[in-house]
């Protein structure tokens, strides 16, 4: 079948939206994405045209067979069998002319279907961009200060901890030099996130730092190839951008047994993003680098379960946030800004000393979206067949850089000093606060 009629490679299931087009039709009018729609109408005629092709194919097939009969038939009633013997030479060119036609047309099928976006959930906001995103609830109370407040990127070169300008000579600008304490804050945050979802019943995996694209075609918008992964020179690999992608790879063309589902994971690594287009986005100090730690949840489940594991994966990192004692908001992300993969997303927001909200972190239900171009598949029992795609689902637990952030801007003293959220204090080795240190010679450089 020239389009795997089971739904192996495809994103979007081709039954769906030859049976409903309306559905898919309907989702793409809420992202208001009118070269998707144009897509999907182009997609319907090459598959009609792909079904009608086929429907030729088999036929000629079937007239193949009758006419081997009858050649058969008539060389043993002593008949002449050269005007069959002239069909029967005809018929495999004209299947075959056929077949290169059906290909091509299941070529640009694939494409199309590789570029439409997720079905959307109903509870998703219409809007055009962040601005339209719904605020769902606000946890927790800004810091009252009786001084004028700094940014984090201030407050953490007037510390000594870090040094942007250095790191710029040796690498480029959104790295940098991270010291002493600052660079103990970013390891403790990573094992207090680690050990919080290890008791929450999580697997803790450590995933390889680099992926094949055909993997990584799976997990991801395909723009990110070009705007956010870096790749190896060279060689098949790129960078990952986050643990999920090489979580959701795990299992790629594998059964999963549903008695083992859910699989909840929660995995640690650097990231390394390009951040190409990030041009009029907030880009300040820590909050958009090329690269920075992460904890994220990942799970693998049973359709009728991923909605209920949604809200869980949500409830887990605003526990977290809520630990460290910081003031953050929950976010419905609307039509406009929820991207290609997820079905629903909530955005986590922190409160900055500038007096906005930014986000640290977002959770995502992708449904089968991913599971279905990884082939990743669910059976009731060992040994019986598939019995459909699994859903995926990813949530930041804690990206460092951004909690940090938060941290150094919310925790910060008059004196110029950052407390410490008490959780974080054992992971400090009893380091309570960050104070300005005596004179090392690991000054700012120019």
């Amino acid at each position: 079948m020239g389009m795997r009629e089971r739904g192996e490679g495809l994103v979007l299931d081709i039954r769906l939206i030859r049976e409903h087009p309306e559905v898919v039709m309907d989702s793409l009018q809420k992202r208001s994405d009118q070269e998707k729609l144009r897509m999907l109408d182009e997609l319907l005629v090459l598959d009609k045209e792909w079904r009608r092709l086929t429907t030729q194919i088999n036929e000629l097939r079937r007239r193949r067979n009758i006419v081997s009969g009858e050649i058969a038939r008539l060389k043993q009633e002593g008949k002449d069998v050269a005007e069959k013997l002239l069909e029967a030479e005809k018929i495999p060119t004209d299947i075959a002319s056929l077949e290169t036609r059906r290909k091509t047309h299941a070529e640009k099928v694939q494409t199309i279907l590789k570029s439409l976006p997720n079905i959307l959930h109903e509870s998703v906001p219409i809007g055009k961009d962040e601005a339209d995103n719904v605020v769902a609830r606000v946890l927790g109370k800004p810091p009252k200060f009786n001084f004028a407040p700094k940014g984090h990127l201030e407050i953490a070169q007037a510390l000594g901890i870090i040094d942007g300008e250095r790191a710029a000579k040796v690498t480029g600008s959104g790295f940098y030099y991270m010291t002493d304490e600052l660079a103990l804050l970013d390891y403790a945050i990573l094992r207090y996130a680690v050990d919080f979802m290890i008791r929450r019943g999580y697997r803790l995996v450590e995933p390889p730092f680099m992926m094949r694209r055909k993997p990584y075609e799976g997990v991801t918008d395909l723009a990110d190839f070009e705007n956010v992964m870096y790749k190896v020179e060279g060689e098949d690999l790129y960078l990952i951008a986050t643990s999920e992608h090489p979580m959701a790879a795990m299992f790629m063309n594998e059964v999963l047994d549903k008695a083992d589902l859910p699989l909840k994971l929660v995995g640690v690594s650097p990231c390394f993003r390009r951040e190409v287009g990030a041009h009029g986005k907030y880009t300040k100090g820590l909050f958009r680098m090329h690269q920075f730690n992460k904890v994220e949840q990942f799970i693998f489940c049973l359709p009728g379960d991923s909605w209920r594991l949604h809200e869980e994966l949500q409830t887990n990192a605003e526990d977290l946030y809520r630990s460290l004692g910081l003031h953050y908001r929950v976010v419905n992300v609307c039509t406009g800004d929820i991207g290609s993969l997820a079905a629903k997303k909530y955005d986590i927001e922190a409160w900055m000393a500038d007096g906005e909200f930014r986000e640290i972190g977002s959770n995502s239900n992708c449904t089968d979206y991913q599971a279905r171009r990884l082939n990743i598949r669910y059976r009731e029992k060992e040994g019986q067949k598939p019995a459909g795609f699994v859903h995926t689902l990813n949530n930041t637990a804690l990206a460092t850089s951004r909690t940090m952030m938060a941290i150094l801007e919310q925790y910060q003293q008059k004196d110029g000093s950052v407390r410490l959220p008490e959780v974080l204090k054992p992971y400090m080795g009893g380091i309570e606060e960050i104070r300005r240190p005596a004179p090392t010679g690991f000054s700012q450089g120019s």
